[in-house]
């Protein structure tokens, strides 16, 4: 959960600074593939994960 609250201050940063268009979406990206494995790990610990994973 560390990671991807890191990655998405990080991702605003980029914005707020005016790193380049490639630079922020590579961010961006990275944030919600973090935010993505955080909550299918949560589903999961909860037993109530309905979809295979990959």
């Amino acid at each position: 959960m560390r990671q991807a609250i890191e990655a998405m201050r990080h991702y605003h940063e980029a914005e707020t600074t005016g790193d380049s268009v490639e630079e922020v979406e590579r961010l961006r990206v990275l944030a919600e593939s973090l935010f993505q494995a955080v909550s299918e790990y949560q589903l999961q610990a909860l037993g109530s994960l309905t979809r295979t994973l990959h």
